[in-house]
């Protein structure tokens, strides 16, 4: 007899909250979700499993894992999706020796092995019949790009619940309001063996690590003690923006 997976109250209840907030799964869907193994990824397809057994709605997904072509072994993961009866398949790709001719010596690497990553799960997506892909970034996730973005490139940008990419797919983020210690909570408290930094591409290659990252992390940690609130407050504030109170010139346009 099948069992489904322990998910906390409060994972289940704001997935239903943001899906309800942006109409991000539907009746009918057919979506394919990124599966790398990580923490995120593994609450996602868990959350939706579930979320498949109890919305009033139907809709089916497909769990995908890219790879990069070095020599990965993801028979255990492979093994884990079976036991919870979720959909499975790896893409196998040559990502990785690609990389040695385009990256060059101490060179960024992370937005080359992501928009590789991101094309391989859209190009798969259109090949299985799906309307929409899922991503697992989660409210973490969405204030690290807007504090890099913003001192990094001058930019007023973050993380999407949904979107339209350029071949007509809508890719959604369905863990985007939820934080990172609660998808780690989860995969600790179920005891799944969660793929880490090991499958890193960047650690065989001699590359700049992303401190950006990092250094925006560590310092969002050092804002979260001194403003408890701060991550409920920067989820509002993403969906209250005043766009009159900035300098943008065509606002001003007659």
């Amino acid at each position: 007899m099948f069992v489904p997976i322990k998910l906390s109250k409060k994972i289940m209840s704001q997935l239903g909250k943001t899906n309800a907030e942006f109409d991000l799964i539907e009746e009918g869907d057919k979506i394919l979700v990124g599966l790398s193994g990580g923490k995120d990824s593994l609450t996602m397809i868990h959350a939706m499993k579930e979320q498949q057994r109890r919305a009033p709605f139907s809709f089916d997904f497909l769990a995908v894992t890219i790879s990069y072509g070095m020599g990965e072994n993801y028979d255990a993961l492979a093994n884990h999706c079976k036991e919870y009866e979720i959909p499975y398949m790896v893409i196998d790709t040559t990502v990785y020796d690609l990389a040695k001719e385009k990256i060059r010596k101490n060179s960024s690497f992370c937005s080359f092995f992501s928009r590789m990553r991101r094309g391989y799960l859209y190009t798969a997506a259109q090949q299985y019949g799906c309307n929409k892909v899922a991503l697992g970034h989660h409210l973490d996730d969405a204030a690290e790009s807007f504090f890099m973005n913003f001192i990094y490139n001058g930019q007023m940008r973050s993380l999407a619940p949904k979107y339209k990419a350029e071949n007509g797919l809508i890719v959604i983020r369905p863990l985007i309001q939820m934080r990172e210690r609660q998808l780690l909570a989860f995969v600790n408290q179920n005891e799944i063996k969660a793929i880490g930094d090991e499958a890193c591409p960047a650690m065989r290659f001699d590359v700049k690590m992303p401190h950006a990252r990092a250094h925006t992390k560590e310092m969002l940690q050092k804002m979260e003690k001194e403003f408890p609130t701060l991550f409920t407050s920067l989820n509002a504030a993403f969906k209250n923006i005043s766009h009159d109170s900035f300098f943008e010139k065509q606002i001003f346009s007659v």
